[in-house]
This record gives C-alpha cells, sequence and structure tokens, in this order.
C-alpha cells in the first residue's frame, strides 16, 4: 500500500477474552488499548452488536471508537467489520494492534497494508474486511526460534525484561494516537520507528 492512510476513526485491539489469556503475548493488542483508555479516563462497556467491548475517545486531534473483539483471536474479523459498518469506518480509518513474533520487545511499527504474515487474527480481519487496506500497530513479542513453539509462546507470560520492554514501547505508542487521529501518519512513524536511536 503506497497511499496515505486516512485519519483513525476506530483503534482495534487483538486479543483472547478471559483471565486465562489476560497477562499473554497474544493479549498485546488488549494491552495497548486498554492503556488508552485509562490515560484519557473513558472505560469499555460491553457491545453485544460487535460482540466486543467498546469505548469512545474524544481528544481535540479528533474521536475514536476503542475495540475489544471477544470472539477469540482467530474470530477477530467480524465484530470489527460489525463495529466498522455500523459507525460508517472505511478499512482505512481502522488501526489494528496486534501481537508481531518478528519483532523483538520494546520494538512497535506502524504499518499500512500487506499481508496477514500467519497471524491469525489479521487472517481473519482480511477476509472480513475484504483485504489488507486497514492500518496496524505491530507489538513486539520476540519469537521462541522454533515454529513448533509459537503457539506455547504466544500463549505464555511474558518474562519480567520482556514485559517491561513491550509496556514501555505501548506507553510511547499511545503517545501516537493524537497524532493518528489527526492523519499525521507520517510524523507517528518517525517517531515511533526512531525509538531508542541516536
Amino acid at each position: 500500500m503506497t497511499s496515505r492512510p486516512a485519519p483513525i476513526r476506530l483503534v482495534v485491539g487483538l486479543g483472547n477474552p478471559g483471565p486465562r489469556y489476560a497477562e499473554t503475548r497474544h493479549n498485546a493488542g488488549f494491552w495497548f488499548v486498554d492503556a488508552l483508555a485509562r490515560d484519557h479516563g473513558v472505560r469499555f462497556r460491553p457491545e453485544n452488536r460487535f460482540d466486543g467491548e467498546a469505548a469512545r475517545l474524544t481528544l481535540p486531534e479528533g474521536d475514536a471508537w476503542l475495540l475489544k473483539p471477544m470472539s477469540f483471536m482467530n474470530k477477530s474479523g467480524l465484530p470489527v467489520r460489525k463495529c466498522a459498518d455500523f459507525y460508517r469506518i472505511a478499512p482505512e480509518e481502522i488501526l489494528v494492534v496486534h501481537d508481531e513474533l518478528d519483532l523483538e520487545p520494546g520494538v512497535v511499527r506502524l504499518k499500512h497494508g500487506g499481508g496477514h504474515g500467519g497471524h491469525n487474527g489479521l487472517r481473519d480481519l482480511h477476509r472480513h474486511l475484504g483485504g489488507p487496506a486497514y492500518c496496524r500497530l505491530r507489538v513486539g513479542i520476540g519469537h521462541p526460534g522454533e515454529r513448533d513453539q509459537v503457539v506455547p509462546f504466544v500463549l505464555d507470560r511474558p518474562d519480567r525484561d520482556a514485559a517491561r520492554a513491550i509496556g514501555e514501547a505501548l506507553d510511547d505508542a499511545t503517545r501516537e494516537i493524537p497524532a493518528l487521529l489527526a492523519g499525521r501518519w507520517d510524523e507517528a512513524v518517525r517517531r515511533l520507528h526512531g525509538r531508542g536511536s541516536g
């Protein structure tokens, strides 16, 4: 995707519902939107029509909905589609926040378009949104080193050092939401992708 993304109107955190998964790596998307809601004093409420929990974020730069699908990771697409359809939000106006095996803990990257890379949540989003036109915030969790260890790895908790690095990266990323709501994509990319350099 080469076109510049539109101002963001829906921020989706991917994860699995319930206390069993709350602190697992696969829930990095939930961690992000929870932090964003906490920072801005808004509260998630159940939305049965979306099969999710939603909160309204109102900032000087713009308004956006926050969404946590409650359908489990591999069925994330339909709740996002229902929410986007209800509020007439285009895929290009959606930011999906998810865990990323190909980035180390503490690294976050913005991306517009592209493949799902085997991520089951993104795969389902592609199916329900009609392709990869949405934006993403990729939250590095590291890789276990062996393909057959990926599932237990993402469904386990990060160690203390990794959890701290991920938390710091999420804090930095939440500070870029005003820029993304205002459509200042390049500005947010420059700051986030330059973290820790120089």
